[in-house]
């Protein structure tokens, strides 16, 4: 997010739509090549999942962001995304493939194979910048870091600049402009050296952002999107043998691809809608969680014919709520604490997981299997009190939601009235 503030939404859509097809590679793997042998998977996730990190660590680390917008970054996340689209479409293909037809050994490694090879491509682009690099002219942009140290070192003798930029007017907060008066006058006199509290948009440390009101909607409508979402991510497996699935290989696969496709989209869209438009990234979650009222609506009518085609919209409006929260918590709350803002958020996945699939879909799972005088429950009444609810949980969340939307929509039309993001100056003044 720091090495590219000006595609935010690209790069959480990117990596989170990664993040999303992940389950239907870890699938094909496990189907190709392991010879479905759960021993075998943990032996490889507990292998070649620090390998893999520790071999990748060194490259990440920050860089100096491009000047304005840079058509080679332009060019290079089309690349990749369209790269993650060929790996989707592939995994799910070969997946449904090796479920319906009889694949050799010999053939499912070769298949994993270009698989592998789909996957690394994006490795192209640091190959080719390094050995055909684009010369740049003009000076660069720092990062926030750098801007809010810059700033920090500024001399107590400097005279107050009250430009427009720094001025409350910039982030469309008027209403608290006639309160800061004397606070300024003060401040520019010499009298005043205490530090003002950021505004929506400016770097926030973690206990100020607690305290916000923005914050806690941004969390509940995240909590209720995901909560609902990997309730059903959870107990696809029995969900899809409770209304008769025998294999559930297609019904997951379905799934994550629809999440991978919910994940890029969103973050494409939305920041597309968000440079045109200045229209703030969380309408995007709105829309989702309307959408996934129908959908649980959808599973607990238990119609012939509709299972898959809820799994699918399902898995996207998941998806999109990913995408939207990370550049959403970074645009309003800044880069400089993103990490511990944005993984608290996250904890809203976690919890949601404990509280709707742990308990509510688990209890009542059980309670219908010992109605039905067994440990396994068949039928649609299984989840169908599950799914209401969690409908219910998707309407409350749609309302905060659009609560939010209201109430950030002055901060999106100033930090995008240019058609690209524009980094606000720092609190520490």
């Amino acid at each position: 997010m720091r090495n590219f503030p000006l595609s935010r939404g690209t790069v959480a859509g990117i990596l989170k739509g990664y993040i999303g097809i992940s389950a239907a590679v870890y699938t094909a793997i496990y189907s190709m090549v392991l010879g479905e042998s759960a021993s075998k998977l943990l032996l490889f996730l507990t292998l070649g999942l620090p390998i893999l990190c520790l071999a990748m660590m060194y490259f990440i680390r920050p860089c100096t962001p491009a000047s304005g917008e840079d058509s080679s970054v332009h060019v290079h996340f089309i690349f990749t995304q369209a790269a993650s689209i060929l790996l989707a479409v592939y995994v799910l293909t070969v997946t449904v493939l090796y479920d319906l037809a009889s694949i050799s050994k010999v053939v499912g490694y070769v298949l994993i194979a270009i698989m592998v090879i789909l996957m690394t491509s994006p490795l192209a682009i640091p190959v080719k910048m390094t050995f055909f690099p684009t010369k740049k002219f003009g000076p660069q942009v720092p990062s926030s870091d750098s801007l809010a140290q810059e700033e920090g070192e500024s001399t107590p003798s400097d005279p107050l600049l009250l430009t427009p930029s720094s001025s409350a007017a910039n982030l469309g907060m008027e209403s608290e402009d006639a309160s800061d008066v004397e606070y300024l006058l003060a401040m520019g006199e010499g009298a005043v050296k205490k530090k003002r509290r950021p505004r929506r948009g400016e770097d926030f440390k973690f206990h100020e952002a607690f305290i916000k009101a923005d914050f806690w909607l941004l969390w509940f409508v995240y909590f209720f999107g995901v909560g609902s979402g990997v309730t059903v991510l959870n107990n696809l497996a029995q969900i899809g043998a409770a209304l008769g699935v025998d294999d559930t290989t297609v019904l997951l696969c379905v799934f994550s691809f629809f999440n991978f496709l919910g994940r890029l989209g969103s973050g494409v869209v939305s920041e597309y809608f968000v440079r045109s438009k200045a229209l703030p990234r969380t309408i995007w979650m709105t829309f989702a969680q309307i959408i996934m009222i129908a959908t649980f609506l959808l599973y607990a009518s238990a119609l012939n014919g509709t299972l898959y085609a809820a799994t699918a919209l399902l898995g996207m409006c998941y998806g999109v709520q990913f995408s939207i929260m990370i550049p959403t918590a970074s645009e309003l709350f800044g880069l400089k604490h993103f990490g511990i803002i944005f993984n608290f958020i996250q904890l809203g996945n976690p919890i949601g997981a404990f509280l709707f699939s742990g308990l509510l879909a688990g209890d009542v799972y059980d309670a219908e299997a010992a109605l039905q005088g067994g440990s396994t429950c068949l039928g649609p009444t299984c989840f169908r009190l599950t799914f209401l609810v969690l409908a219910g949980l998707c309407g409350l969340g749609t309302l905060l939601s659009i609560v939010l939307y209201v109430r950030i929509r002055p901060v999106y039309q100033s930090l995008y009235s240019e058609g690209s993001f524009r980094n606000p100056l720092s609190s520490d003044q």
